[in-house]
């Protein structure tokens, strides 16, 4: 017996969750592209301005102030690759980021240890970067390291590099830095990455290490967040644009007002690492969660994490751009 294939049936396989129809999803996008236009975002990099003035935003030098046409933040999602490659050092930890492929990290930049000998609380040291990196390289789980925790016993001017030499040292695995302090940072990271590789081209062929940057909420690239973005699109090293607003203090209290400003965030800076090089790899990104009153913290561990998660993934899925979210 012959079953013909079925026209325009939908498969769905595993566990998910469906939180916005496209209509939705069009809204949300509309709306913000209204904010980038109309009330736009702060920029604190002079190259950063010089860039999105050139490319043809509206650049306000003595304000900080861009305004974003609706034009350049379409272009700039379109231009802007579906699929990266996070490499390995070793090629069998290489992952490829696309689409609705799903892996996972470790959660990153906690200041404060449990001494695994002792039991004592205290502050994170390098000592602990390279454990956690070394644990991380071991679990079957974690597809790609992320800076676990900060090296507070070492010199604030090179701490982002002392991170850097920690982790690198201990795990074959793709290695994302969430803790570079600004572009001069950056590019000595880039220069870690090329002598393990060879040198730059090398590195730009097969990215054994990438970068993640934390807008400001609301509506802001400070000025080191800005040289990160600039100078991984120039080195075509992959960036993690991450916002981590915060319903209810720094973002609107309602989840899909969350996301139109978290959108506004993550998609300045995409249209800032596109238009520095058309085509750099990069990676939309959330840490947004909801703000808790009674404590005043931002809660990692709240459902309302989950369900913005599930909505930037899902609108990361309508840019058709790969993406980066908080679990709980």
């Amino acid at each position: 017996m012959k079953r013909p294939l079925r026209a325009g049936y939908n498969r769905f396989q595993g566990m998910g969750l469906n939180i916005f129809s496209r209509e939705e999803l069009d809204a949300i996008h509309l709306a913000t592209l209204e904010v980038l236009e109309r009330t736009g975002v702060q920029v604190f990099s002079d190259e950063g301005l010089e860039i999105l003035a050139d490319g043809g935003c509206t650049v306000d030098k003595e304000k900080n102030q861009v305004i974003i046409p609706p034009a350049i933040v379409e272009d700039a999602i379109r231009s802007a690759p579906s699929t990266i490659l996070l490499a390995g050092r070793d090629s069998q930890f290489d992952m490829v980021l696309e689409g609705r492929r799903v892996g996972f990290t470790n959660f990153g930049a906690g200041v404060m240890v449990i001494d695994p000998s002792t039991g004592e609380l205290r502050e994170s040291t390098k000592e602990d970067v390279a454990a956690t990196a070394l644990a991380c390289d071991a679990l079957d789980e974690v597809d790609i390291y992320s800076s676990a925790v900060v090296a507070r016993d070492v010199p604030e001017v090179s701490i982002d590099l002392h991170e850097a030499e920690a982790f690198l040292s201990n795990t074959a695995k793709h290695c994302q830095h969430i803790d570079l302090t600004g572009g001069a940072g950056a590019k000595k990271y880039f220069e870690m990455g090329a002598a393990i590789c060879g040198g730059m081209e090398k590195l730009r062929e097969r990215p054994i290490i990438s970068a993640l940057v934390c807008p400001t909420s609301p509506l802001q690239l400070h000025t080191g967040n800005a040289e990160i973005i600039i100078e991984c699109a120039k080195a075509g090293i992959p960036v993690n644009i991450l916002s981590m607003a915060m319903a209810g203090a720094s973002a609107p209290v309602s989840l899909a007002g969350t996301l139109v400003t978290h959108n506004a965030e993550v998609l300045a800076g995409i249209v800032l690492h596109q238009l520095t090089s058309r085509g750099a790899p990069m990676i939309y990104g959330s840490s947004t969660t909801t703000f808790d009153l009674t404590y005043a913290t931002a809660p990692v561990g709240a459902p309302e994490l989950g369900m913005i998660s599930a909505g930037v993934a899902e609108l990361a899925h309508y840019y058709s751009l790969p993406c980066y979210v908080a679990g709980g």
